[in-house]
């Protein structure tokens, strides 16, 4: 049984084509400018099996054909890295295509974690890793976590040539100046296996869960970046 959030059924911005995506519960970050701040608390996902994710995902196997598939999203999906790796070998058992999405954070080069990773990358066509900060100091004070760990998994990823796409949220006065901005480009330059790079604005749309919630929002007075900064960085990351 793995523990739900939520899914979407014609997900159109979460990998290739279009996917089914499930919102797993549960994460160990804790992001200031998170738009889910409902999915943090593991213990308040629905649980759900496997079977019951399957039935669901074929019901709309006609809309995603070929091109698109199933995206496992969060929370973070590594905190339940058991449950995804069993989904995505069902999965691949019906030649779907499977994607990732993941910070990485739970990431440790030690075999008895790697043979886990190993595991469920056997299973994933695809990685999308976000990359909040490149400098380990602000990536901290973004999100409560250092950034050595989701370095140190892109750089495994490159290793084994999994296909990722790199995804960077835009947060205007945090991680946009063009030093940040650069320092991330020249450490994309140094992996071999990065398909696509994509520059998500920063938005609001989340704070009134913040609201509902009873948790202070931490990025007030911040607004999304414009479409000029959104180009530049697109630019700089792009090459």
């Amino acid at each position: 049984m793995g523990k739900i959030h939520s899914i979407e059924t014609f997900g159109t911005v979460d990998g290739p084509g279009i996917r089914f995506v499930i919102f797993v519960q549960g994460c160990p970050m804790r992001c200031l400018f998170c738009h889910n701040p409902d999915t943090w608390l593991i213990n308040l996902g629905k649980e759900t099996s496997i079977e019951e994710l399957l039935f669901e995902i074929r019901k709309y196997r006609h809309y995603y054909g070929s091109t698109g598939g199933v995206t496992v999203s969060g929370g973070e999906p590594l905190m339940q890295i058991e449950f995804v790796t069993k989904l995505f070998r069902a999965l691949k058992e019906e030649n779907i295509h499977t994607c990732l999405d993941t910070s990485g954070v739970t990431f440790a080069n030690t075999p008895e974690t790697k043979k886990k990773f190993d595991e469920l990358l056997k299973y994933t066509d695809l990685v999308m890793l976000d990359i909040k900060h490149i400098t380990n100091e602000n990536h901290q004070k973004l999100t409560g976590h250092p950034n050595t760990n989701i370095l140190a998994f892109a750089k495994y990823l490159d290793e084994i040539r999994k296909p990722v796409w790199i995804r960077h949220v835009l947060i205007p006065t945090i991680n946009d100046d063009e030093k940040s901005l650069k320092t991330l480009k020249s450490f994309i330059d140094t992996l071999s296996n990065v398909e696509n790079i994509e520059v998500l604005p920063y938005h609001v749309y989340g704070v009134e869960k913040y609201k509902k919630l009873g948790i202070d929002y931490k990025l007030k007075g911040i607004e999304p970046p414009t479409k000029e900064q959104v180009e530049l960085a697109n630019k700089i990351l792009k090459g």
